[in-house]
Order: structure tokens, then C-alpha cells, then sequence
């Protein structure tokens, strides 16, 4: 290849063994595209530059060919390939993680990521090994990932499939964004869906036992961060015909959107579950849940960032059939959540400088979030308050809250069924006192349960009921020391029959003034002795007296 100084000494060259004089005028009659093309013969002739020109030729033919097969082969791949990109932050993307978990070519991968990390779900993507495994047992399980940019091949029902977990950092506060890629070899999307329903009917199997719990980030975008177990009914205790009014309402809102929409009355039940902490509003919620088959969505109003806005798109984006959680309401806004506080504060310097900051949430922006134009419906909205009359009276009114719940503090009523629940094997809750008491095997599961069977240790381990049960037994001044001591979580619990359960139950309601304790406060009381219900009973009273006492 000629270099530079090449090239212009040929020039020199031509120039001085050129006939064309210089010094001559150039005839007025020749025109510009001779000199052109006089010009353009004398650049062919120098060799360089027609290498220059060949190669710059050749090279754009080549990139030219190289973009037509390249063209060429996207085509033939896309065509042969279905392509599917799943976001971390999408329930789709769960699916998937879970579906890839249950396939027998991923536990052949040879390139993994190990994480303790279960993306908020019930330990579903596990370490694939024995149920028995001790591994399994930890309290932090073990999941195998796909590897970040490592592509992965399985066979999915006699189709191979690619697998490829992507993270791109985002202009957005240098945030990561994880993708999930599936590349399959099929011509028809027909097999995707076939992927994608298989995906989530497995997930939805695995998290038949449990509700699925969601909060706002700070893009304002739902984000699931976990599953709980669903809470039976059964084990929330309230007065006789509250959890059946409350459980049928919500029932016959699920099964009447056509009804709704026939009178053109918006698609929305809200309730206001107000009265004394500890009485089980929550719980309710949790269980309520579980009972309709509805995932929870937690509406945070004293998130920092969160301001009109930003509420009006979360509550949009709720799905048709959730249930939207608004707890301890009446502190979202500064001294509560009505008109008058918001207003006349404002003047007060001493308030402001050791209360909490205001927040960013209107009043008129909460109430247009919750039966705006926007709103969406076939959502059951719960709020909780511990403060009812703090509240503004167009939060409350019908529409927005259509149904208001109190909660009152622990009736006798409650105080006995608790204590039942406590101390009565499972099998004997619900029964007539007739069931005997099934024998479990599985130590562990005796330990957690509190109760355990006779058969299996001495009778002096256990508490002895005497002939009547109605009675508490003499106990040693050795076993009285311990009635201060913490709950005795592993130590058997004595076998009591329906009959003695309930007396002792009554012996214990029959303690309580009514309406004086919360039934968190009496959970917590029982909880320390698990195992010991004639020592609940008999040490009641001295409780009562202390608490009385730490009141005042």
C-alpha cells in the first residue's frame, strides 16, 4: 500500500511531465465537466489512490452483504423463535422462577447463583435436593438462580428452550433492572401460552395456603414482598355474628358486580374497622383474606415521597379483585385526619418543632383517590383506626367507607373462647368433647403445638388433673417458683378433655371484667403458660391487679 509521501511525490511527478501549460489561459470554450473529468483521469492514474478507492469499494461491500445476512438470519430466527421478556418486578416474573425451579434439566446447570433470597414468597425456588435434606430445614433457604448473562438450554416438552437472567442499570437513580429472557423454538406463540399457563398454575398451587402481600416503591409501582400463610377463621375470636356479617358482605360484593353495574352504582365496598388496639381488626384482615382467596395490597399514607399523585396511580393500578389495606388512618395526616386539624395548627410553633412532619397527602387528594373518576373498582378497601372520631365525616360517609366495624376490648365471651383455643387439641375445637385426641408421632410437631402424647413419656412429667379437672392440683414449692418464668414452649402439655377445658375456660372468663383488657393483652398473658392452663387460671388474678396497676 502506498504511503503518503508516496502519493505526493507522484504528484510532483505528473505535474512536471504534464503537457498542459501552466502559464497558458484556459480556453474560454471548455467547459466545466471536461475539467471534471480531466481531473478525475488524472486521479486515476496515480496507483495509491486507486488502492484507496478499491478498498473503500470492497469494504462498503462488504458491510453492505454483512447487513443483508445479518438482516437475513434476524428473519429466520425470529421466525423459528418466540422471544419473551419478564420483569423482576411483575408477578410473571415469580411465575417463571418458580416454573423454572420444577424442571428436571435445571438441576444439571452447571452455572448458578446461590441466594437465600425467595423474591417474597414461600420457599418455592429451592435448593433441588430431598425433602428430608437437612438443608431444607434452616430458617434461611437455599434457591438456585439462573446466573446473571448466562444463557441456559432446557427441554420443555420436547422443545428447547433458552433461559437468560439480564440486569441493566437504569437512568433512574442508577437503579438495576433485572430481566428474565425466554427463547423458544417454535413458530407459534401457542407454546408460550402453554409456558406461561403451566407457570402459573404451578405458582398458584404452591401458594394455595397463602395470601400474597404488596407494597409501594418509591416509583409508585406495586411490588409484592412477601406470602403469608392464610389465618382460618376460626382463630380469630370476636362477638357472636361480627365475623358473619362482615365475611357475608364481603361475599356478596364479590358476586354482585353485575348488579352494580345494571344501576350504574360504582364497583367499590370500602369498611372502616375502628375501636382499642389489640382487638383484632388486623388479624380480621389477614383472615378475610385467606377466606375470599384475596392477595393484600398495603397503602401506605405516611410513606415518605408519597403526595396526591403518586396515591391516584397506586390506587388505579390496584387489580379488579384485591383487598386495598389502609392501617392506623387517622395518623396519616398531622393530629389526624380531618378539616379543622389541618388548619389550626398552622400557626402553633411549639407543635411543629417536636411533631411529625406533615405529609405530602391531602385530604381532597384521598378522597378523590378513593371514589374519583380513576378509582378503580371491584377492590375491597379496609381502613383501621384507633381513633374514629378524628376522622373527617366525608371519609366515613357511605361510598367511600359503607359499612363501620367497632371493636371493643375483650368480652367474657372472648376470654373463654380464647382459652379454649389455647389449651384444646385441634381435634377436640370444634367437636363435642366426643373426639379423641389424634397421637402424633413427629416430636417436632408435638413441641410446636404445645401439646404432645401421653403415651410417649411418664405421667410425672405432666401436670396432674386429679379426679374432677374442675380444680386446680396442689403444686410443690418447687413448681411454684416457676410460675414467674417465661412460656415453657417445650414442655408437654397436659391432655385436657373438652369437659375440664371448659370449666377451666369458664373459671377464667368468669375473672375478667368485662370490657377491660384487650384480647392481645389476654394472648399475651396466656402465651406465658403455653403449657400450664391450671396455673393460667390460678395466677389471673395477680395479673389483673399488676396491670391495674401499671395503668394508673
Amino acid at each position: 500500500m502506498a504511503t503518503i509521501h508516496q502519493v505526493v511525490e507522484q504528484l510532483l511527478q505528473a505535474a512536471n511531465s504534464s503537457n498542459i501549460s501552466l502559464a497558458s489561459p484556459t480556453p474560454t470554450s471548455q467547459t466545466v465537466p471536461a475539467n471534471l473529468a480531466s481531473m478525475i483521469g488524472l486521479a486515476l492514474s496515480f496507483s495509491a489512490l486507486r488502492d484507496w478507492l478499491k478498498l473503500l469499494v470492497v469494504g462498503g461491500i462488504l458491510e453492505t452483504l454483512r447487513r443483508i445476512i445479518f438482516a437475513l438470519w434476524g428473519s429466520v430466527t425470529d421466525s423459528l423463535f418466540v422471544t419473551a421478556h419478564f420483569k423482576y418486578d411483575d408477578d410473571s416474573y415469580d411465575w417463571m422462577m418458580h416454573w423454572l425451579s420444577k424442571q428436571p434439566s435445571w438441576k444439571k446447570a452447571r452455572n448458578v447463583q446461590i441466594s437465600t433470597s425467595t423474591f417474597g414468597l414461600s420457599p418455592v425456588v429451592l435448593l433441588p435436593s430431598n425433602d428430608e435434606d437437612p438443608l431444607n430445614d434452616e430458617s434461611r433457604k437455599i434457591s438456585y438462580l439462573p446466573n446473571v448473562d448466562e444463557t441456559y438450554a432446557i427441554w420443555y416438552k420436547y422443545r428447547w428452550v433458552q433461559v437468560t437472567r439480564i440486569q441493566e442499570q437504569t437512568g433512574y437513580y442508577g437503579r438495576m433492572e433485572e430481566t428474565l429472557r425466554l427463547r423458544i423454538l417454535s413458530r407459534s406463540n401457542e407454546f408460550l401460552n402453554d409456558i406461561l399457563r403451566d407457570a402459573k398454575r404451578q405458582y398458584m398451587a404452591a401458594q394455595e395456603n397463602n395470601i400474597s402481600i404488596y407494597v409501594s416503591d418509591t416509583s409508585n409501582s406495586w411490588r409484592h414482598v412477601a406470602s403469608r400463610p392464610k389465618r382460618s377463621l376460626q382463630s380469630i375470636i370476636l362477638d357472636p355474628g361480627l365475623k358473619d356479617l362482615l365475611i357475608g358482605d364481603a361475599r356478596d360484593f364479590l358476586e354482585s358486580k353485575e348488579w352494580y353495574a345494571d344501576r350504574g352504582i360504582p364497583f367499590r365496598r370500602g369498611y372502616l374497622l375502628y375501636g382499642a388496639p389489640g382487638s383484632g381488626k388486623t388479624s380480621l384482615i389477614h383472615s378475610l383474606a385467606g377466606e375470599l382467596g384475596l392477595d393484600v395490597y398495603i397503602i401506605s399514607l405516611s410513606r415518605t415521597g408519597l403526595d396526591d399523585s403518586g396515591l391516584s396511580t397506586l390506587i388505579t393500578e390496584l387489580p379488579e379483585k384485591c383487598i386495598a389495606l389502609m392501617e392506623d388512618i387517622d395518623a396519616a395526616f398531622h393530629h389526624g385526619l380531618s378539616r379543622e386539624n389541618d388548619v389550626s395548627d398552622e400557626g402553633s410553633t411549639e407543635g411543629n418543632i417536636d411533631g411529625p412532619t406533615p405529609n405530602r397527602i391531602s385530604l381532597s387528594g384521598l378522597l378523590n383517590a378513593l371514589d374519583g373518576i380513576g378509582a378503580q373498582e371491584g377492590r375491597i378497601l379496609f381502613a383501621t383506626t384507633n381513633k374514629y372520631t378524628s376522622l373527617d365525616p366525608a371519609l366515613c360517609r357511605p361510598g367511600r367507607m359503607d359499612l363501620h366495624i367497632e371493636f371493643k376490648l375483650a368480652s367474657k365471651y372472648q376470654a373463654e373462647e380464647l382459652f379454649k383455643r389455647f389449651y384444646l387439641p385441634p381435634s377436640e375445637r370444634n367437636g363435642s368433647g366426643k373426639a379423641e385426641v389424634k397421637v402424633e408421632d413427629d416430636e417436632k410437631s408435638s413441641l410446636d403445638s404445645g401439646f404432645s402424647d401421653l403415651s410417649s413419656g411418664s405421667s410425672s412429667d405432666l401436670i396432674d388433673l386429679g379426679g374432677s379437672g374442675t380444680t386446680s392440683p396442689d403444686f410443690s414449692e418447687k413448681e411454684s417458683q416457676v410460675h414467674a418464668t417465661p412460656a415453657l414452649h417445650r414442655k408437654r402439655a397436659p391432655k385436657l378433655t373438652h369437659c375440664q377445658a371448659s370449666k377451666l375456660a369458664a373459671q377464667f372468663s368468669d375473672a375478667i371484667p368485662d370490657r377491660a383488657f384487650s384480647m392481645a393483652a389476654l394472648q399475651g398473658y396466656l402465651m406465658t403458660y403455653k403449657t400450664r392452663p391450671y396455673e393460667a387460671v390460678n395466677e389471673f388474678a395477680s395479673w389483673m391487679a399488676k396491670e391495674r396497676v401499671g395503668t394508673n
